[in-house]
C-alpha cells in the first residue's frame, strides 16, 4: 500500500505502481501516476511481473531543445525529458513517466517543474501515485520539492514532514543539494538565476571529467551577436539597460551582467600569506578587490573550448586579443576562491560600459 502524504497525493515504488495501473478496484483509485525511473517506457514496469500487460496509449513526448520543451542549456538537445500517457485497463489512468537516474550526478532539478505541474494538476481531480523503483530517492525528492512550494516549507522542514511518514525515505545527496538550491531560488526553477548558472556549471564540469565530447549546447548565447542584432538592448527604456564588458582593444561585447558567475570571496592574499613570510616579503593585510571576472560559458569561447583542452586561452574572437583563461580543474581568483570549472577574463582587459 503506498503512503498516503497529504489529500490525494501518494507515494511509493514500483510495486505500487503496478497495483495503480492494473487493479481497477484498487484503494485508493488512481486517477494520476508519475513515474520517476530510469526508463519512460511502460516495458520497465512490466519487466517486474512476467507475462504482465498494461495497454497505453502516448499523448505527449517532450525532448530537450524541440517545441514544448522548457528551455534549459543544462540537457544535451534530444534527451528525452517526460512522457504523457494514457495506462492502464480502460487507459483511465493518465501517467507521466519521467527518466532519472538514482545518482547524485544526475539533473533533478531541471525535471522538477513539469513534474511539480503534474501532481498539482492531477490533485484537482483524483488522487495522485509519485514513485520510483523503491520508494526511497527518486519519488521523496519530488515529493518533499511538492511539500516544499505548496506549503513553503524549508528542505529540513519537508523531509522531517516526509520521514514522519515513512522513514525510508532518503534522497540522495546529489538531490539534497539540488533541493536546497530549488529552496534558495524561491521554491522555483530560475534559470537567469546565479544559483542556477553555477549549477550548470557544475553538471558542465562533470561532463568533461567523465571523458564526454564538450558541446556549445551548454554554452550560453554570445552577448556581442545579440547586441548586433539589436536583441540586447532597447535605450528607450532606461531600467532595461545593463552593464557590458568590452574587449578593451576592440570594443567588442564579450560578455554581459547576467553571464557573470558571482564567488564568495575567499581569504583574500592573505591565504599565501605563508609563503611570503618564507620569501622575505609578508603579507601588508590590506584587502583588494577581485581582478578577474569568472563567467558562464560563452559560444564565442567554442573554437578555444571544444578541442579538448583541460586549460587554455581565451582570446577575443573579433581581435585576438588575450582576455583571459580557462580551466576545467579551477582557478584560483586573487581574493583566494577557487572556481571550478572556470571561464576567467581579466579586468584589466575588458572595459565596462552600459547598453
Amino acid at each position: 500500500m503506498p503512503y498516503l502524504v497529504r489529500e490525494r497525493l501518494y507515494f511509493g515504488g514500483i510495486k505500487d505502481a503496478i497495483a495503480a495501473l492494473t487493479e481497477s478496484s484498487s484503494t485508493p483509485d488512481f486517477t494520476h501516476v508519475l513515474s520517476v525511473v530510469s526508463s519512460a517506457s511502460i516495458s520497465f514496469i512490466t519487466d517486474c511481473r512476467p507475462g504482465l500487460e498494461i495497454p497505453t496509449e502516448e499523448v505527449l513526448r517532450v525532448v530537450a531543445g524541440e517545441e514544448g520543451a522548457a528551455p534549459t542549456a543544462a540537457v544535451p538537445p534530444g534527451t528525452l525529458m517526460r512522457v504523457v500517457e494514457r495506462a492502464g485497463h480502460g487507459l483511465r489512468v493518465t501517467r507521466m513517466a519521467v527518466p532519472l537516474r538514482d545518482t547524485e550526478e544526475a539533473d533533478l532539478l531541471d525535471r522538477l517543474e513539469p513534474c511539480l505541474e503534474f501532481i498539482d494538476e492531477g490533485r484537482k481531480v483524483g488522487n495522485v501515485l509519485v514513485h520510483c523503483f523503491a520508494g526511497v530517492s527518486r519519488s521523496a525528492s519530488i515529493i518533499v520539492a511538492y511539500l516544499m512550494r505548496a506549503e513553503q516549507k524549508s528542505l529540513e522542514e519537508a523531509l522531517e514532514a516526509l520521514k514522519e511518514i515513512s522513514e525510508s525515505a532518503c534522497p540522495n545527496d546529489g538531490f539534497l543539494d539540488q533541493l536546497k538550491l530549488f529552496e534558495e531560488m524561491g521554491f522555483k526553477v530560475d534559470t537567469s538565476s546565479p544559483l542556477y548558472k553555477r549549477f550548470r556549471l557544475k553538471l558542465l564540469g562533470q561532463s568533461y571529467i567523465s571523458g564526454e565530447k564538450i558541446s556549445s549546447y551548454m554554452f550560453e548565447d554570445d552577448p556581442g551577436l545579440s547586441l548586433e542584432s539589436g536583441s540586447c538592448q532597447d535605450s528607450s527604456k532606461v531600467e532595461q539597460r545593463k552593464t557590458a564588458y568590452r574587449c578593451r582593444k576592440c570594443r567588442r561585447v564579450i560578455a554581459v551582467e547576467g553571464n557573470v558567475i558571482s564567488h564568495v570571496p575567499g581569504e583574500g592574499e592573505s591565504c599565501f600569506d605563508w609563503n611570503r613570510r618564507k620569501s622575505g616579503h609578508p603579507y601588508n593585510n590590506k584587502e583588494h578587490g577581485c581582478s578577474s571576472l569568472f563567467v558562464e560559458p560563452l559560444k564565442w569561447m567554442t573554437p578555444a573550448v571544444e578541442d579538448g583542452a583541460l586549460e587554455g586561452k581565451l582570446s577575443c574572437i573579433h581581435c585576438g586579443a588575450r582576455l583571459g583563461y580557462f580551466n576545467w580543474s579551477g582557478i584560483q581568483c586573487n581574493c583566494g576562491s577557487w572556481v571550478t570549472p572556470a571561464f576567467q577574463i581579466v579586468k584589466s582587459k575588458v572595459d565596462i560600459s552600459t547598453i
